[in-house]
Order: structure tokens, then C-alpha cells, then sequence
């Protein structure tokens, strides 16, 4: 066994775009593996909003989710053109994982007050640290430099506006927020778009965006597990599904909830159908295409946020059925509904990049969308509106299926 050796500091230089075998570091795994913990702390609070009939949680839920997402994506798009994986590059990112979990923290303030002091911390902490790392790809990277630099400059102002953010009355903290996501997403736009492209690798990106999916898909699974165990309890002890961290315990009991059983079917229907039609094609050719990528990029955003949506909206579906939800079925169904609905236009659409025939790949998951907001709006039964909802999606796989049978794009 021969020890990694792993230099103080390298020259940051650009990595090749077209560099063979291009995976995921483990320090890249590392760091989705913190960042799920803060996905899954905004799941599990719109999971207990949904069930308590608070409705108004979803407005914390995607604005949690922008902090998130941004500090993810910002720092995979720089470890693809400039990891150099000296320490100084690893002492980075440890401190972006640090402050994704201050930003996992504090979201319990974001949905009670819609302002939160330890998110604007954690997500600071992750902000300056990434411009530290286009300071050194600036230094080290002249024909970069003028890109990294109106980088490390745009996020660092933008990250002041933040903070002083935390002093606008009440009234501005909506206006606010939106005005500085504007901010944040032009800085890429401009940095890129006037200086010059980093030197990302397309097929790297699309690896990451792919396993950060599979994660996400973690929620659906986690909410699949707690109503198996709904199935497997007595009626008379129901389990509860007890939030996204609830330990996975089997539980005892000598009945079977069988009016868990469709949820349970329906529920592992969507999470798998989910996960086939996104990785139906290869994104790599849509991140290599300049006009393309930046939908790529940002168009992300619908599918991580809906797909961890689905997970909370299961869980909340669990609790009705169990009856500890203050929810009624139908507000529950159609949240689960509208995210399902989302992640098949959104994912449709960013495949929907690689083709000429835009109609032919998106209408299919449109009209699956649709049909799962009737189900949502007509079915009465909790369970059975799940399961409803898991067949269409199956049905829209097996048409894909069908499709690649026979040669056509699916």
C-alpha cells in the first residue's frame, strides 16, 4: 500500500477539457455527502410544514434550496477546470463544507422568520472561501485570470449584500432576496460571458450533476422506507413518519397496514421512473454545447429542488394516512403532484437540448405532469392517488423503453 502524496501548495493550472477518465474525487463525494445533510434538513422542515398544514413553508423551502444549490454548483464548475488537490485546495472545500452545515442549521430560522443570521453565516463562509479558490485559479491560471478575478470580485460584493441584508426591515426581505439572486446569477454570466470560458470538463459535469441527483433521489427512498414500515406496524400503533432523520427501525407489530400498500407501490414507482427517464440519455454532448449549458446549469436547480419536494411530500403523505397529519389528502397530493409534475417537465426540457424535435420529448412528460394534477385533484384516497401517480410515471418509462426498441430517440 503506497501513501497519496499530497503537496502543500501547486500552481493552480487549468485541467484539460478533454482529460480521459475524469470521475468524481472522493473529496467531490465527500463534499455531496455534507451538502445532502442540508438538502435533507430543508426536506424534512417542508415534510412537517405540509403536515401541518402550513402551506407558507414553501416559500422557505425553495429559498433554502437557492443556498444550497448555488454554494453546490459554484464550487463543482471550479473543481472541474482548477482542482489541483493540494492541501490548500482541500482546506477549501472543508470550509465550504463547513459552512453548508451552518446553512443545514439554520434553516429551521428560515421558515419560521424567513430571515436567518446562522444560513447568512454558513452560506458566507462558503461564498469567501470560493473566492479565495478563483484568487489562487487567477494566479495560477494567466489565461484565466481576468475571468477568475471579475469572479472572485462579483462574489465577494454580492456576498456583502447578504450580509447587510440581514438589516432590512420585514417588509424587504422577499424584494430583497430575489434582487441579489439576480446578482449571483449574473456573475457567472459576466465573468464568462465577456472574459473568457473556464476550462470545465463537460462529461466531469455531467458525472456530478448525476450523482448529486441519485442523492436527492435519497429523500424519495427515505419516505418509501417509512411508510414500509407503516405497512409492517399494527393499525393500532401507527409509526409516524417522524421527519427525514427518524432511524430506520423496523416496526413491531402483529397487523398489517394495508392501506399503507399503495403508497409504499406508488411511491418506490416514482422514485425509480424518476431516476430512469433522467439517466435515459447522456448530458455530456448538452454541457460541451455553449449555447445549452447554462440552461444545463441553472435548470438544475427545478430538478434537485422538485426531486427532494417529492421525498417531503411522501413523508407528508405517510402522516395522512396514518392520521397525524393535520393535512387534508388532496393539498398533500397536489404538492406531491406539482413536484412530480416539475421534475418531468424540467428534466424533459434539459434532454429536450440535444434534440431538434423539442415537441417529441417534452409532451410525454407534460402530459404524465398533467395527468398526476387530475389524479391529485379527483382521487380521494391518499395512498391510491400515490399509486396512481407511480403508474403514470411507469407508463411514461415503458414509453421511452418502447421507444429506444424501436430506434427512435426516447
Amino acid at each position: 500500500m503506497s501513501i497519496i502524496p499530497v503537496p502543500l501548495r501547486r500552481p493552480v493550472v487549468a485541467r484539460e477539457r478533454t482529460e480521459h477518465h475524469r470521475v468524481a474525487t472522493p473529496l467531490e463525494l465527500l463534499f455531496d455527502l455534507v451538502f445532502v445533510v442540508a438538502i435533507a434538513s430543508n426536506a424534512a422542515a417542508l415534510h412537517h410544514g405540509l403536515s401541518d398544514a402550513d402551506y407558507g413553508t414553501l416559500l422557505g423551502y425553495s429559498m433554502t434550496w437557492f443556498a444550497i444549490w448555488w454554494a453546490w454548483m459554484n464550487y463543482t464548475w471550479f473543481a472541474s477546470a482548477y482542482d489541483n488537490d493540494d492541501v490548500v485546495f482541500r482546506l477549501l472545500t472543508l470550509v465550504i463544507m463547513t459552512g453548508a452545515l451552518f446553512i443545514a442549521a439554520g434553516v429551521p430560522d428560515i421558515f419560521a422568520d424567513g430571515q436567518s443570521t446562522t444560513v447568512v453565516i454558513g452560506y458566507a463562509i462558503t461564498r469567501f472561501a470560493m473566492v479565495g479558490l478563483w484568487l489562487r485559479a487567477g494566479a495560477g491560471h494567466p489565461e484565466g485570470r481576468r475571468t477568475a478575478l471579475w469572479y472572485a470580485g462579483g462574489i465577494a460584493v454580492v456576498q456583502v449584500l447578504w450580509i447587510a441584508r440581514l438589516a432590512v426591515p420585514e417588509g424587504w426581505f422577499l424584494p430583497s432576496f430575489f434582487a441579489l439572486v439576480a446578482c449571483e446569477l449574473l456573475v457567472p454570466v459576466l465573468a464568462e460571458g465577456r472574459h473568457g470560458w473556464t476550462p470545465f470538463h463537460p462529461h466531469h459535469i455531467a458525472e456530478r450533476y448525476g450523482l448529486l441527483t441519485i442523492i436527492v433521489l435519497g429523500e424519495v427512498i427515505l419516505s418509501s422506507v417509512q411508510a414500509i414500515q407503516g405497512v409492517m406496524a399494527a393499525p393500532a400503533e401507527p409509526t409516524g413518519s417522524g421527519g427525514h432523520t427518524a432511524p430506520y427501525s423496523a416496526a413491531e407489530g402483529g397487523g398489517l397496514g394495508w392501506e399503507m400498500a399503495p403508497l409504499v407501490a406508488g411511491g418506490l414507482l416514482i422514485v425509480f421512473s424518476v431516476w430512469w427517464s433522467y439517466f435515459a440519455r447522456e448530458n455530456a454532448s448538452i454541457v460541451e454545447n455553449p449555447r445549452s449549458v447554462w440552461i444545463f446549469g441553472y435548470g438544475h436547480l427545478p430538478v434537485f429542488a422538485s426531486v427532494a419536494a417529492v421525498g417531503a411530500g411522501l413523508a407528508a403523505a405517510v402522516d395522512v394516512v396514518e392520521g397525524t397529519s393535520k393535512a387534508g389528502t388532496r393539498p398533500v397530493a397536489l404538492v406531491l403532484a406539482v413536484a412530480v409534475s416539475v421534475v418531468l417537465l424540467a428534466v424533459s426540457g434539459l434532454h429536450a437540448l440535444s434534440e431538434n424535435e423539442t415537441a417529441r420529448v417534452v409532451v410525454p412528460g407534460a402530459v404524465a405532469g398533467g395527468l398526476c394534477l387530475l389524479v391529485a385533484l379527483f382521487v380521494p384516497s391518499m395512498g391510491v392517488a400515490v399509486l396512481l401517480m407511480g403508474l403514470v410515471l411507469a407508463g411514461l418509462v415503458a414509453h421511452k423503453v418502447w421507444l429506444a426498441s424501436a430506434g427512435a430517440p426516447a
